[in-house]
């Protein structure tokens, strides 16, 4: 992936087995968010494949990645702060309808109908994941940690067989880590998923992943157990630096 004369992922090669959880870690400006924005298409990949399900994705768009079953989170996180929690939901689960604009503004049967089964789903998905006494409060009044649980909520309306999670643990404290960690592994056995983790806190990515992949200026430097990576020297050069003067 370039960007002008800037080269941001080269080279990069890595699969992922039905059922994985996997971490992706790099120092900051390492291209890990640069290969989440290619997977789902809000980037065109100057060159190469991205094959989902045996199916060629590369430079397909956004919306269309999403129906096929690949839904991401952001490092920022990117709620409708102004909706409810309930509707932040719904409105992820939009690609299911198939009235179209006229039923909408005629508010047929048929778009009622659509409207009861989201609302039906958006409230078992809350259930779910414990916001269900949130579903009528703004966004915008959530905790933090509950927040990114709205977003990941947000993501698994969709019914995705593959979980993109963006620094999920970003400006947490201590105890919404340990929560977080719990809830990524609940969701991942709950809803059968494949997850791809980028994650700068290391006690979540040892703690949850059984294979870790390491990038530093848009390569792939290193691949292994959570034990391998972490006592990999050119692991510990990439984040550190080296010792010698």
């Amino acid at each position: 992936m370039r960007f002008g004369g800037l080269t941001a992922v080269n080279d990069f090669t890595m699969s992922l087995a039905e059922g994985e959880l996997v971490g992706l870690i790099g120092p900051n400006g390492a291209g890990k968010t640069t290969v989440f924005n290619a997977i789902t298409g809000m980037y065109r990949p100057t060159s190469g494949s991205i094959r989902y399900l045996g199916r060629e994705i590369a430079g397909s768009r956004p919306h269309r990645i999403y129906q096929l079953g690949v839904a991401r989170t952001f490092q920022n996180i990117r709620l409708f702060r102004e909706l409810t929690v309930l509707d932040n939901v719904r409105v992820a689960d939009h690609h299911r309808h198939g009235a179209g604009a006229v039923h909408s503004m005629l508010r047929s049967p048929r778009f009622r109908s659509e409207e009861r089964k989201t609302t039906e789903h958006a409230r078992e998905m809350l259930d779910i994941l414990g916001l269900a006494d949130r579903q009528h409060e703004y966004a915008r009044n959530l905790p933090y940690g509950e927040q990114r649980r709205l977003e990941i909520a947000r993501a698994l309306v969709a019914d995705p067989r593959l979980l993109l999670l963006d620094e999920p643990a970003a400006g947490m404290n201590p105890s919404e880590v340990g929560r977080l960690m719990d809830l990524v592994r609940f969701v991942k056995e709950r809803f059968r998923l494949t997850v791809l983790l980028i994650e700068h806190q290391m006690k979540v990515v040892m703690g949850i992943c059984r294979r870790v992949v390491v990038m530093e200026f848009g390569e792939i430097i290193a691949e292994g157990s959570p034990e391998q990576v972490q006592n990999d020297p050119v692991v510990i050069e990439a984040y550190l630096g080296t010792s010698e003067v």
